[in-house]
């Protein structure tokens, strides 16, 4: 009885393990591994200044703030800046692939880009009109609410257009679901680059220069403080559903239904 487990045994070991898939499998686990490592950055770095890092800095006194700030903030929006711009273009590759699977099931490859030329338009006229809504302004304008809800409606809208402009019987769950998770991570990346990136560096600068050779911060650096503020903050709440569409994508599938009930459309 020991001989026979014994051999058992060694069959077992001298067994493969793995299985590796051929094709396109391998490309797609791929840049699945280094969209999860980039965006675990970036989104872990945009949590870090939301709730940790820019309340630690407001409690400390002036002169070590102004010590403190620009030896932090330098490396962290390095990490920051590239892991975002990592993880758009990977995801970028990867939204193509689905989109071209789904354009290969309805027979016709020509979809393909008319999809992903209307989910980047839908996007990108969003976020001008969101880069719009961020901008600090006096009364009203500078109300949190108002704010809040003009970008919750730009969203919202922008949602449902690319729904509607790319949902088809032949769109995946997948597909749909990123055309949505995506966009905000869109959006996302042009905050930190186009506002928050732009703004720390100056204030890097300036800080720096206060620190070590006395001159006084600018006259605009509050506001331009306030409008980096606004920008990571819409950064760090659209995160949320962004976080939930990309899950959903291969594991709740509620959005392919959604296609099939709007008929062909493409």
């Amino acid at each position: 009885m020991k001989i026979v487990h014994s051999a058992a045994l060694i069959w077992i070991l001298q067994q493969p393990h793995f299985s590796f898939p051929q094709g396109a499998a391998n490309e797609l686990i791929f840049l699945r591994w280094i969209h999860l490592i980039s965006g675990t950055i970036w989104i872990g770095l945009l949590y870090f200044f939301n709730l940790i890092g820019a309340p630690a800095m407001q409690s400390l006194d002036p002169t070590t703030r102004t010590k403190v700030y620009p030896i932090l903030m330098n490396k962290a929006m390095s990490w920051f800046r590239w892991s975002a711009l990592v993880t758009v273009l990977v995801g970028l590759r990867y939204f193509l692939i689905l989109l071209k699977v789904d354009a290969a099931n309805a027979g016709d490859p020509s979809p393909m880009w008319r999809w992903f030329g209307y989910w980047l338009l839908v996007w990108m006229v969003a976020y001008v009109l969101i880069f719009a809504l961020q901008i600090p302004g006096k009364g009203i304008l500078d109300n949190g609410w108002i704010r809040a809800l003009g970008i919750a409606i730009v969203l919202i809208a922008a949602s449902w257009i690319v729904l509607d402009l790319n949902g088809s019987k032949f769109s995946s769950n997948a597909h749909l679901s990123i055309s949505i998770g995506g966009g905000l991570g869109l959006i996302m990346l042009m905050n930190a680059w186009g506002v928050v990136w732009r703004v720390q560096k100056k204030m890097i600068a300036w800080t720096r220069a206060n620190s070590e050779q006395g001159t006084p911060m600018p006259p605009e650096a509050q506001r331009l403080l306030r409008w980096s503020f606004l920008a990571s903050r819409t950064a760090f709440w659209i995160s949320f559903p962004m976080l939930f569409f990309m899950g959903a994508a291969e594991h709740y599938p509620f959005l392919s239904s959604l296609a099939n009930y709007s008929g062909p459309r493409n």
